[in-house]
């Protein structure tokens, strides 16, 4: 995986993996609901994560060499929300339903020291999405398959974390229709 920074004009690209932290969540998950825009096809959601953390606040823009983009909001180095911007080719997989979570709790990206001013981060990837007969559960999937944990974030949101604890993917659960 690859990553640029934006600011401005200026862009660095170092060889970088996402990894992140699973703290508890006290109390329930927070509420998502997701949106389309219909003149531009992009699926958002985002929530209010509990307390806070030290880290980034902006978003983690994941691109695929075919020009597919999904855009990870951060607030505080905590994961609060995703948008499918430009998609990737779309498998149906009828009888497609979402894991079991493990646990429940926020998904933090760590702090680590950064140009002052960074607020965007842009990773090399390669992206896949699968959905379910109705279009209401969707797996946005970051890499290759490999063997994953899924974290519950938020009431329809799990994020799947790889056993070297990076973001390997999303499960959206009551998507609506997309109606233009």
């Amino acid at each position: 995986m690859t990553c640029r920074s934006l600011e401005g004009t200026q862009s660095w690209r170092v060889q970088v993996i996402v990894e992140a932290q699973v703290e508890p969540c006290h109390g329930p998950v927070p509420s998502i609901i997701w949106r389309w825009d219909p003149e531009t096809d992009i699926l958002s959601g985002s929530f209010k994560p509990e307390g806070r953390a030290a880290g980034l606040t902006g978003t983690l823009e994941l691109a695929d060499n075919e020009g597919s983009i999904a855009v990870v909001d951060v607030s505080s180095g905590v994961v609060r929300g995703l948008d499918i911007v430009i998609w990737p080719p779309v498998i149906t997989v009828p009888d497609l339903k979402p894991p079991s979570p493990t646990r429940q709790g926020r998904v933090v990206l760590p702090s680590r020291a950064s140009q002052p001013g960074v607020a965007s981060l842009e990773f090399d990837t390669s992206l896949s999405v699968s959905v379910n007969a109705d279009e209401s559960i969707f797996h946005l999937r970051i890499g290759a398959r490999r063997h994953t944990e899924p974290i519950r974030v938020a009431d329809h949101l799990m994020i799947e974390l790889d056993q070297r604890r990076r973001l390997a993917g999303f499960w959206l659960e009551r998507v609506p229709p997309f109606t233009p």
